[in-house]
């Protein structure tokens, strides 16, 4: 097993033994039968501490080589479906998490020489003495095992979009890893090599104008997650199931972290949020602990189009109206009041209603920290 060419399922195997573990391995019916079709390019997107990670993990335990997660698996869902045995541990698994390949102190490029490096020196060892000792190019080594051993490759990368949030000034940078996310699953040889790309990040796939960087991918989101919706966070059942497991009240629950709703599944609560609250037994705003107000505050502060006004309405219990299809999936190319509400909705601090295309506080837990976040703007 590698660090980033199947990495095992040490991971999931913590998460699962858990003292609290709700079972999403539905999701896997999902990309078992979009895996090797024309749907095969998935870009998941969701606000920091709704499982974005331990999908991943989940994930890559499922389908990388080097390990069996048979007994695993064995007693969730995914294990009663047609396809369970078929694609169990039988591809070779990059799962790269972006944030890892930071460092301190680097300069512009340094994090994509190092995917590019410490990726291809793994493959090296998977598949000796195919590839150049100089090669320095992810997308061609991996046309290069593709063409000479038939390799394929189920892609797991979590954070995809950390460039775009972290390093928020560096142009050239971003342009850099797109042109690589391009190579990798874009380009006429990629469709050969790329079994499954699954992406998972904060925000949908970057957009130039109107367009998107990787127009190929069906992308889930906040603002529509379609099918996957059940997999956002918790569902209203399970969240019943756990309140009475561990006798806590139901209604509390909802009120602190119910409010995510979407056309087909109309109560989502934060998981983070609800398993906290049952292990310190305690309701608090346990999300709004792990990042400062200073993001929320500064958007707020941008009053775009009267942008401060309309929270203060949705702080009461208004709804407001807006128009996310300008919103370029960025933290910087903001240009209107929609902008900013947009990407509130991909960050978890506004719920929204589709069909009516208004946003709204979903719950006590946000309507805390926007109440603070307000103040501070003052």
């Amino acid at each position: 097993m590698g660090i980033y060419v199947n990495p095992g399922n040490d991971n999931f195997n913590m998460v699962v033994h858990s003292k609290i573990y709700v079972d999403k391995t539905g999701l896997i019916e999902y990309t078992n039968d979009v895996i090797g079709t024309e749907q095969r390019w998935v870009c998941v997107s969701r606000p920091r501490r709704f499982g974005k990670s331990i999908a991943a993990e989940m994930l890559t335990a499922y389908y990388g080589k080097g390990c069996d997660s048979s007994k695993l698996f064995q007693s969730y869902m995914i294990a009663g479906t047609e396809n369970f045995e078929k694609h169990l541990n039988q591809y070779d698994v990059i799962h790269l998490d972006i944030t890892d390949f930071r460092r301190p102190g680097d300069n512009s490029g340094d994090m994509l020489r190092r995917i590019n490096k410490e990726v291809i020196a793994e493959l090296r060892k998977v598949y000796p003495g195919i590839l150049r000792e100089d090669e320095e190019n992810l997308p061609y080594a991996l046309a290069c095992l593709n063409e000479s051993a038939r390799a394929e490759f189920v892609f797991i990368i979590d954070e995809w979009d950390a460039i775009f949030r972290e390093k928020k000034s560096d142009l050239t940078e971003q342009k850099e890893y797109v042109e690589l996310l391009r190579g990798l699953f874009k380009g006429s040889a990629s469709k050969k090599f790329v079994k499954l790309a699954y992406l998972t990040g904060i925000l949908p796939v970057k957009k130039y104008g109107t367009e998107s960087a990787l127009n190929n991918f069906y992308e889930f989101t906040m603002i529509n997650p379609k099918s996957l919706s059940k997999y956002v966070g918790f569902t209203e059942d399970e969240v019943r199931s756990l309140c009475k497991i561990y006798d806590m009240d139901y209604e509390e629950m909802k009120r602190w972290y119910d409010g995510y709703s979407f056309r087909k599944m109309k109560h989502i609560y934060n998981p983070n949020s609800v398993v906290q609250a049952i292990l310190m037994q305690e309701y608090d705003s346990y999300w709004s602990k792990t990042e400062t107000y200073e993001s929320l505050k500064n958007y707020i502060s941008m009053n775009f189009d009267g942008l401060k006004d309309a929270v203060v309405r949705v702080l009461v219990g208004e709804t407001s109206k807006v128009n996310t299809d300008s919103f370029e999936n960025d933290v910087t190319s903001f240009k209107s009041r929609d902008d900013v509400l947009t990407v509130l909705i991909h960050l978890g601090y506004l719920a929204y209603d589709r069909d009516r295309r208004e946003v709204y506080i979903p719950n006590e837990e946000i309507r805390s920290a926007f109440s603070n976040a307000v103040q501070k703007s003052d």
